[in-house]
């Protein structure tokens, strides 16, 4: 059985697909034969078999306190890690402990790792996916948000299908497709593995 991922919780409501993968919305429109979801930032569209409901949302997470300006002249520090992860996992509706699972594998969260094979920082991005995605691999919040997008499109592409998802982060979608599930690769086997067991750890299901 497919594991699956259900988005992260805040105001709005959430398509549930056949697979069990809940994707959140602020609203949604129907078009025919294509439900359309829409965000703040993006629009989505799936077929209406794919969608079975929809549920409303009735989590409103409180604001957090306001953070106190440096004084002038103090040194801004850049947002952490971690800090960027949740903030892109936020915009992308994708649980927080997913995107850092998978940053934690891909790079053990440093901005400054660059693969053997030219990829870039926490969620090492290839240059032409980073291009893909108009995000500037060397720059952390572009490139976690971009990564966080990447996986959200992924999830979508596989009605929620973890295995699937991840693989093709990692192999790419044309492997996935032409196997039709998790290519028989072993790093790409073992990277999904990794990621699924580090999800569970943090509390994922």
């Amino acid at each position: 059985m497919p594991i699956l991922l259900a988005a992260q919780a805040w105001a709005g409501e959430y398509a549930v697909l056949s697979s069990g993968f809940r994707i959140r919305a602020d609203r949604h429109e129907r078009v025919g034969d294509v439900v359309r979801l829409y965000t703040k930032d993006s629009v989505t569209e799936l077929p209406t078999a794919v969608v079975t409901a929809f549920e409303q949302e009735d989590y409103v997470a409180t604001p957090p306190a306001a953070i106190p300006a440096p004084a002038a002249g103090a040194p801004v520090s850049p947002l952490d890690p971690k800090t960027l992860v949740r903030k892109a996992a936020i915009r992308s509706g994708l649980p927080q402990e997913f995107v850092e699972s998978v940053a934690a594998v891909e790079s053990a969260l440093r901005p400054d790792a660059v693969s053997p094979k030219g990829a870039i920082g926490v969620m090492q991005l290839m240059p032409a996916t980073a291009r893909a995605l108009s995000a500037d691999p060397r720059d952390p919040e572009q490139n976690i948000d971009a990564g966080a997008r990447l996986l959200r499109e992924l999830l979508i592409k596989y009605d929620g299908d973890v295995v699937k998802a991840l693989a093709a982060y990692n192999a790419g979608a044309g492997a996935v497709d032409r196997y039709q599930g998790l290519p028989p690769y072993r790093e790409t086997q073992a990277y999904v593995d990794k990621v699924i067991k580090k999800y569970r750890e943090a509390g994922g299901r």
